[in-house]
Formats: C-alpha cells, sequence, structure tokens
C-alpha cells in the first residue's frame, strides 16, 4: 500500500513549473502525486500506475539492475534481455580468444543450445520499494554528534531489515535520500542465470570508439543481448542445464513508429551518482584538484595501452575492456569540467550561498539553526584539500600500475596466515578466489605495457606530491635507485613473482610458511603495503572530516529547501529506480552550430575510415546500405536512423535504461549523454544537457537484416 509520510508533503508541497520539466531523476513511487499531471501535459498518454504499480504487472517488471551498474529490460515472454553493448561487454570479451574474437566478430546464439553461460552475472529486479524514514531516524535527535546518530541509523535499519526479512531469497536494500534527512526501503530478487544471445561486432557495438565517446551525433550501435534462466518454477537459480527461459510479469511492446522533435519520452532504469546539491567550495575542490590528477594520470596510461594495442591483436583484445572502463571517465571529467566553467557553476551556487546567509540574517530562528553551516563547509573543505589531492595520487598513480594493484589482493591472505591461531577453512576459501583471480589476471595481462606505464606514474607520484607526503617505499627507491624510476621498474618486475603465473600459482597451492615469506618480501606486494599504509593514513587522517561533512550535507540539503519551500527537490541519484522526462530535441554545442535530434546510417558511412579500427564499417552493413535493404525497421523517408538525443536527465548506471514514447513502448536504448552535457551530475542545463538514445529500429535491423538472427525478432512484441 502506498504511504507518503508527513516528512515528505511538508518537503514537497506545492508542484511548481519553475522546475524545468527536463531535469530531475524522479522516484517511480511517487509519480501520480508529483510527476503525472506534468507527463500528461508533456504528451503521455499513460498513467503512473502503469509506470510503477505494487498490485499489479507494470513497466518496473520488465526493467532490472543487469550486472553490478547498468540497466536492462525484458523485451521477450522467454526471458530476452536487452542492454548496452558496453554494458555486457565484460562477458563479451571473456568469451571472445584469438579464435573466437566475439569482441570483432560478434556473437549470434542461433538457438537456445548456443547460448553462453555468465557466471557471476545476474539480473536483479525490484519487488517493492517502500519509505522508512521514521523507522530510521526513531530516536535521533539534533543534539546526537555525527558518530552517535551514524550508529542509531544502522541499528535501527538492521532492525528494520531483521523485522522484514523473508525466506523467499528476497534482499532488503535501505538508502539514504536527500543527504540522510529521507531512507527508503528496496526489496529486490536476483536472478543468477544469465546467459549472452547476441551481440554485434565491435564495428557495430562500440563504433567511434573512444573518440565518439561521449559526443553527439553519434552512431554508434550500441546493445547486446542476454537471457534470465530460472528453475522449473520461474524462480532464481544458479546456472543448470535444467534451468528454463525465464518467464516475466511484464515485457515490453517495442514500437517501430519513430521520433520526431518535440516527442514525449522517458527513461526508467538505475542511475547511479549525482551530486546536484553540492556547496561550491565541494564543486572546486572536484573540478580544480581531483579531476585534473585523475585526467593526467589516465592520459598517461591510455596513450601507453592504446599504442601497444595498435601493434598487436591479442594485446588489442586483453586490453579492450581496460582501456573503454578508463577512457569512460577520463573523458568525462574533461567535459564535465568545461561544462561547470562555461555555465560559472563554482560562482554561481556561491552567490546562492550568499543570498542564503542573507535570508539567516533576515530570519532569527532560520539563523540559529543553519548559521554555521557555510563556514564550516569553508573550514572542512579547506582542510580536506590536502589529503584529496594525496588520495588522487594514491589511486590513479600508485594503483595505476597493474602489477601493484594485483600484489594488493594478497594482503588478506598474509593478515590471516600470520594469526597465531589458523582458520584453515577461511585460509582456503581466501586461496580458492586468489587462484582464480590469477588466472583472470594473466589473461588479460601485458607485462611491457605495465612497465612502461609503472616508469611514467611513479615519477608523476614524486613530482607531484610532497616529499613528506610520498609513500615511505620511495624512500627505498631514493636510496637504492636515485628516483632513476626506469631501473627501479626493472628491478621491480624481473624479481617479483607476480609477474610468474606457473610460480605463483604453485606456491599459493601450498600457502604455507614457504608462501608467507615469499610475497612479504616481494617488491610488488611491500610497494602495495606502502600504498595500503599511505591509504589508512589518508583515510584516518580524513575521517573526522568527511563525517563532519555527511551532517553539513544533510544540514544543507535541509536549509536549500527551507529557502525554497515551494520548489520541488528531487533526490540524487544513487542506483536506485528512477524516471527521468524530457523530449526528443538537437541542441546548439557552440556559436552559430546546431545539432539535429537524430543520426542515420548515412552519418557512418560518411565517418568510415579503413585505416582507423573504430571507423571501420561492415562489409555486410556497407551492402545493406548501398542497396537500401532496411526491411521494416526504415524512417518515413527510407532512411535507416541510428540514434537520437532528448533532454531526459541521465547518468552511469542509466547505460541500458529503456527509453519510452508517450504509450509506454520501447523506441530505444539510453547509453550515453553528450559532451557538452556531461556537467549534469552536478549542475543541469536544459539548453545542452542530452541523453543520447539507440534507435530500437536500428537495434533491430542489426538482429534481423544485418546478423540474419530474424528468430530473435520473432520473440519480441513488436508495435507497428
Amino acid at each position: 500500500m502506498k504511504r507518503i509520510s508527513i516528512i515528505f508533503l511538508l518537503f514537497l508541497t506545492v508542484f511548481t513549473s519553475q522546475l524545468s520539466a527536463k531535469e530531475g531523476m524522479w522516484i517511480p513511487l511517487f509519480l501520480g502525486e508529483l510527476n503525472e499531471a506534468q507527463m500528461k501535459e508533456m504528451g503521455m498518454n499513460i498513467t503512473a500506475e502503469d509506470i510503477y504499480s505494487i498490485n499489479n504487472a507494470s513497466l518496473k517488471d520488465a526493467i532490472v539492475i543487469f550486472g553490478r551498474g547498468c540497466t536492462g529490460e525484458l523485451i521477450s515472454d522467454q526471458g530476452l534481455l536487452l542492454t548496452n553493448h558496453h554494458c555486457g561487454y565484460g562477458q563479451i570479451q571473456s568469451h571472445s580468444s584469438i579464435e573466437h574474437d566475439y569482441l570483432t566478430d560478434g556473437f549470434w546464439a542461433m538457438d537456445k543450445g548456443e547460448e553462453l553461460v555468465n557466471p557471476g552475472l545476474t539480473a536483479t529486479f525490484l519487488v517493492e520499494m517502500r519509505e522508512v524514514t521514521e523507522e530510521v531516524l526513531k530516536g535521533i535527535d539534533e543534539q546526537l554528534d555525527e558518530k552517535k546518530r551514524d550508529e542509531l541509523v544502522k541499528d535501527n535499519i538492521k532492525k528494520l531489515k531483521e523485522a522484514n526479512a523473508m525466506d523467499n531469497g528476497i534482499d532488503i536494500v535501505i538508502k539514504p535520500f536527500f543527504s540522510g534527512n529521507r531512507y527508503f526501503m528496496f526489496f529486490y530478487e536476483v536472478y543468477k542465470d544469465i546467459r549472452l544471445v547476441g551481440a554485434p561486432p565491435s564495428n557495430i557495438g562500440k563504433f567511434g570508439g573512444d573518440t565518439d565517446n561521449w559526443m553527439w551525433p553519434r552512431h554508434t550501435g550500441d546493445f547486446s543481448l542476454f537471457r534470465i534462466y530460472a528453475d522449473e518454477n520461474n524462480r532464481p537459480a544458479k546456472y543448470a542445464k535444467d534451468n528454463v527461459p525465464y518467464n516475466p510479469k511484464k515485457h515490453l511492446k517495442i514500437s517501430l513508429q519513430g521520433v520526431e522533435k518535440g516527442d514525449f519520452t522517458f527513461v526508467y532504469g538505475y542511475p547511479g551518482t549525482t551530486r546536484e546539491y553540492l556547496v561550491s567550495d565541494a564543486v572546486k575542490l572536484i573540478t580544480e584538484e581531483e579531476n585534473p590528477i585523475k585526467i593526467k594520470m589516465r592520459t598517461i596510461r591510455l596513450d601507453i595501452m592504446k599504442a601497444a594495442q595498435n601493434l598487436d591483436p591479442k594485446v588489442r583484445i586483453q586490453y579492450a575492456g581496460k582501456v573503454a572502463s578508463l577512457a569512460n571517465g577520463w573523458k568525462k571529467w574533461q567535459g564535465e569540467n568545461k561544462g561547470i566553467k562555461r555555465m560559472n557553476a563554482i560562482e554561481n551556487k556561491f552567490i546562492k550561498e550568499n543570498e542564503m546567509i542573507k535570508w539567516m540574517d533576515e530570519n532569527p530562528e532560520m539563523k540559529a539553526k543553519y548559521s554555521d553551516v557555510i563556514p564550516e563547509y569553508r573550514k572542512l573543505y579547506a582542510e580536506l584539500s590536502p589529503w584529496t589531492k594525496q588520495y588522487q595520487y594514491y589511486r590513479e598513480a600508485g594503483m595505476g600500475i597493474e602489477l601493484v594493484s594485483f600484489a594488493s589482493r594478497f594482503q588478506n591472505i598474509i593478515e590471516e596466515l600470520e594469526k597465531e591461531e589458523l582458520d584453515e577453512t577461511k585460509i582456503e576459501e581466501m586461496a580458492v578466489k586468489l587462484d582464480k583471480s590469477i588466472a583472470s589476471f594473466f589473461k588479460n595481462y601485458y607485462q611491457p605495457i605495465d612497465e612502461a606505464i609503472a616508469v611514467r606514474l611513479l615519477d608523476e607520484y614524486y613530482v607531484g606530491v610532497d616529499t613528506e607526503d610520498l609513500p615511505d617505499y620511495f624512500t627505498f627507491i631514493e636510496k637504492k635507485y636515485k628516483n632513476d624510476f626506469k631501473k627501479y621498474v626493472s628491478y621491480l618486475f624481473e624479481k617479483s613473482i607476480f609477474t610468474q603465473q606457473d610460480d605463483l600459482t604453485s606456491l599459493l597451492a601450498k600457502h604455507d610458511k614457504k608462501f608467507l615469506k615469499t610475497i612479504k618480501k616481494d617488491p610488488a606486494f611491500q610497494f602495495s603495503q606502502s600504498l595500503t599504509n599511505k591509504s589508512e593514513e589518508i583515510k584516518e587522517a580524513s575521517e573526522d572530516l568527511t563525517s563532519g561533512l555527511q551532517g553539513l550535507d544533510r544540514a544543507y540539503m535541509q536549509m536549500q529547501m527551507d529557502y525554497q519551500p515551494t520548489e520541488v527537490f528531487y533526490p540524487d541519484a544513487n542506483f536506485t529506480m528512477r524516471i527521468a522526462y524530457g523530449q526528443v530535441d538537437g541542441y546548439f554545442p557552440r556559436d552559430g552550430v546546431y545539432y539535429e535530434h537524430f543520426t542515420t546510417l548515412d552519418g557512418i558511412m560518411q565517418k568510415e575510415n579503413p585505416d582507423i579500427y573504430d571507423y571501420v564499417v561492415e562489409d555486410q552493413l556497407k551492402k545493406l546500405y548501398q542497396e537500401k535493404d532496411f526491411g521494416a525497421y526504415a524512417n518515413k523517408e527510407g532512411q535507416m536512423n541510428v540514434c537520437f538525443a532528448a533532454s531526459n536527465h541521465t547518468t552511469g548506471g542509466n547505460s541500458g535504461s529503456p527509453v519510452f514514447n508517450a504509450d509506454g513502448h520501447l523506441i530505444g536504448i539510453n547509453f550515453d549523454r553528450n559532451w557538452e552535457g556531461t556537467m549534469s551530475d552536478i549542475v543541469y542545463d536544459p539548453d545542452q544537457c542530452r541523453n543520447i538514445t539507440l534507435d530500437i529500429r536500428y537495434c533491430l535491423f542489426i538482429i534481423d537484416k544485418f546478423a540474419g538472427a530474424g528468430h530473435l525478432v520473432e520473440e519480441m512484441s513488436l508495435i507497428k
């Protein structure tokens, strides 16, 4: 049964038209009260109950958390699941080899017996969400210090989970909203037998590569297909040959009608993290200290990795996932910094803070409640700044060396082996996991890349951080190698057992005193320990500061709401189910330039460059283009649409999210944002922030006409 708390009604009293309908990631539980009227004014033909319902099958029942960080959707009554190519990339890569290069060539199961098993991959359904603010904040008053408050909140959450625990495998998650001013409980059902069904070649699924990533216009066929399997009772089960395709409560209907500029659309999925309500000092720290370090360190790593990939097909496969992962954040942070600067976001937030200070001066009650918030922010962020710098160098430079990061995985088993009383069962479990980790590491590892990266990153680390703030292992490097990092790296890789797969595996198999002694003396492990010690030092030094920020964030969030009592505030994304809605639209990226709201196959042919891997066009795709053989998927003018842009507010985690039309029919798969709008995690610009969607017609065209997998289309419910 739906419940709206008194706190909620106090927070959100009036839905004004001042807030752009294009901005926000809204809680589906409250669509009827907050958003439905406006969504219908914009053109929506369905109801909030059609989108999210507790008692009846609704669109929410066809949407899943795919893996650990993406969204997926059910598109048939046989458990067929659609998500992005980049979301399924790890699974596609894991099945790839020189002999069966599914990354390059694509993969299509022509019957269910050919579908590939993916250990560890999950699809998670939301069963229900409830607000539990009153229960979580029971016994808490403003006089409690942050540590005691946190302990009480954790205790209340634990009791809530225990009171609502079920014996049918339902997982319970409770998360804070509005910086801890409100809490919601989520009930999830997790399916664990997910099989790869289809993926286009990378020259389609990743067309444009890192160059086009975060960019518009876009021509990427970013999709992959999986299938959820269940036991004979349609319940979650681990992989077994006897498992059967899952029969969902709801699967999506697919529209072939396409989109026009101004059409209403909405995105339904699991956005990861946004920070829209940050104070100006926080945005300044991100853009002027954190992002520049991360961008610089990743530029070094990416340049070296890509150069090696271009020389060796095997290395290209091994490092495909790593490069994609590194480049994604690297490019996003550059766009974020540029957008924040263009919008004067730091200055505008500072102006708003001064306006609130003036408002407090005119309202004694508010001044008594909030007068210390902004001054405390200033003080804490000034104290956090040097620790933030050290942390980013530890993470991006120190742990950016694969050998060292890999060696750090052995810390827990070493600590366990050093105890007076050994827990043999626990040690054996750790050894089994590490054995799998060794195989996985070396499958996708090329030592010359890591050596070249290590030399560059160590030099940057040494120059970028004050001498007294460096990890203590740099003292050893200085004394023995006079800070000649090239010589040190030669020693590191020559002497470390972590470069020798067979020797390391054999040593781990015994996990005895010899194993303990060898690992502890290993230079890569010693360096990793030094980095870990530095990380603990940073954590300890900044713990009180970050704890203080939690209380300030909560107070500042409430302060903004009190300052604007008639404004509607949407909660920051926290990887829980949300709705974002807007309209199909192009934009002006800069003076004199306008980008249309859609792209076509013509653009792929215009970008074709056989000398650049990311712009190679498949022969079969060229043939279909030349013959205009687009089947039922062409637009009204006979062209093949590829992607479209709209003003839905999205972020990471929305990858793979279904994009719906006014009738609740699937029209595309969300896969990216435009570069000019990547600052939307912090500040939203309705004129330039656009989500990028793969047109579902292009997806079906590739499955049917390109891959010849029409049997998959036959499973789907198409609206012509």
